[in-house]
């Protein structure tokens, strides 16, 4: 990978300026407040703006409700987001994820309108995957599809459904065999939420932001949502997991992050910043500088080399670096505030922008985006080590009656 700055000419930079003029425009304070009070990862005003430009997935052809932006253009765009600290961007991702599936397993008549108002900020999918008693075995799937012509009954529950209440579609895993190998019996459908029989539930977190659990009950689904093969979701769910746990993912050009963490980095930066400008401007029992204070700056100095190591963490290990930081840190900055790091923005007796309160609610839930730490401990351990599969203790079933030898 080529670490080298890039220079850019007159016309990136130009395109540079027009983002940020835009985002700064687009990024008022009431977006920020909702999402800090919310955590929804959505907002509609910012989103419809994106896509009209072309803006929200612009890699995509103009074509398709993109920019035919190139990767030099794309990764300005990304660097801008995160300079207006464009937090409330996360369902952008998680609708990005079954887009490449939708389109290449649906019709194309039913793909394209759906993918181009995805684009354009008129349509959100999310990812209608875990199960109440399922965890992380996604193909342990219990959510049932039973086929009467060219319709399909559904039931059953998904949990943690993130985004499911500001969505269009739901990207759902079903088991449509029950007597086959769990990974054989699987099929994959995009289901629009306002069908009936769909009930959306809405749980609040300790970070305040909401996850959902959906019931569907007798839901009636043309085949024509279906994606993919009867029986062979597994194979159509594949790419969207691997994009999501960023396995194989072509980092050689040096325009895109390291660590498959950076997000939750940033998080955390927001917090060193809001906390390093309270030191500066705020004087202790001794009338010096907080700044001043030997131990401050090293909790700021540790707080600054977890960030760096999170954010140059390649692979899935950034992934598990990251989110350890981000918890460990943001505990230990709130606590070097004080009571006054309990304060979100814009109450009385806050500091800056609440970023440090904010960093450490959400930091307790970075232990399962996009799929459980431990995950990407399995995923580290077979996949970059090369280590065979755990067989862990209970994980066998002995024939009632059989005796040890």
């Amino acid at each position: 990978m080529d670490f080298a700055l890039i220079d850019l000419d007159e016309e990136h930079r130009a395109l540079q300026l027009e983002i940020r003029e835009y985002l700064t425009e687009l990024f008022t304070p009431d977006v920020f407040a909702q999402e800090h009070e919310f955590g929804d990862g959505f907002n509609k005003k910012v989103y419809e703006g994106l896509g009209a430009r072309g803006w929200l997935y612009p890699e995509l052809p103009a074509t398709q409700g993109g920019a035919d932006f190139t990767p030099l253009q794309q990764r300005i765009m990304d660097l801008e987001l995160d300079r207006q600290d464009a937090r409330i961007m996360m369902m952008r991702g998680t609708s990005s994820l079954p887009m490449s599936a939708v389109r290449k397993y649906m019709p194309s008549d039913m793909a394209e309108p759906i993918l181009k108002a995805c684009a354009q900020g008129q349509a959100v999918m999310c990812l209608g995957y875990s199960e109440p008693d399922g965890g992380s075995d996604i193909a342990n799937a219990k959510v049932r599809a039973v086929q009467d012509g060219d319709m399909w009954t559904i039931n059953g529950s998904k949990m943690w459904t993130t985004g499911a209440h500001v969505s269009t579609y739901t990207f759902l895993v079903t088991r449509t065999d029950p007597d086959a190998p769990k990974h054989k019996g699987i099929t994959m459908f995009l289901v629009p939420l306002d069908t009936p029989g769909v009930t959306i539930q809405g749980i609040r977190t300790f970070s305040g932001e909401r996850t959902n659990i959906v019931y569907y009950e007798d839901v009636q689904i043309h085949d024509r949502y279906r994606i993919g093969g009867v029986n062979d979701g597994w194979s159509v769910l594949h790419g969207p997991l691997d994009a999501e746990h960023s396995i194989g993912v072509d980092m050689s050009d040096g325009l895109t992050d390291l660590s498959i963490g950076a997000g939750f980095c940033k998080v955390l930066a927001g917090s060193i910043v809001e906390v390093a400008e309270w030191a500066n401007k705020t004087t202790g029992p001794d009338g010096r500088s907080m700044a001043e204070d030997t131990r401050v700056r090293e909790r700021l100095g540790a707080a600054l080399v977890e960030y760096e190591a999170g954010i140059n963490t390649p692979g899935p290990m950034g992934r598990v670096r990251a989110s350890d930081a981000l918890v460990k840190q943001s505990a230990i900055l709130q606590d070097l505030l004080g009571p006054a790091g309990l304060l979100p923005m814009d109450e009385e007796g806050s500091i800056g922008n609440g970023d440090t309160e904010y960093a450490h609610r959400f930091a307790q839930g970075t232990g399962t985006y996009g799929g459980t730490v431990e995950v990407f401990r399995t995923i580290i351990a077979q996949h970059v080590l090369g280590l065979p599969k755990a067989s862990y203790p209970g994980s066998k079933v002995f024939l009632a009656g059989k005796k040890k030898s």
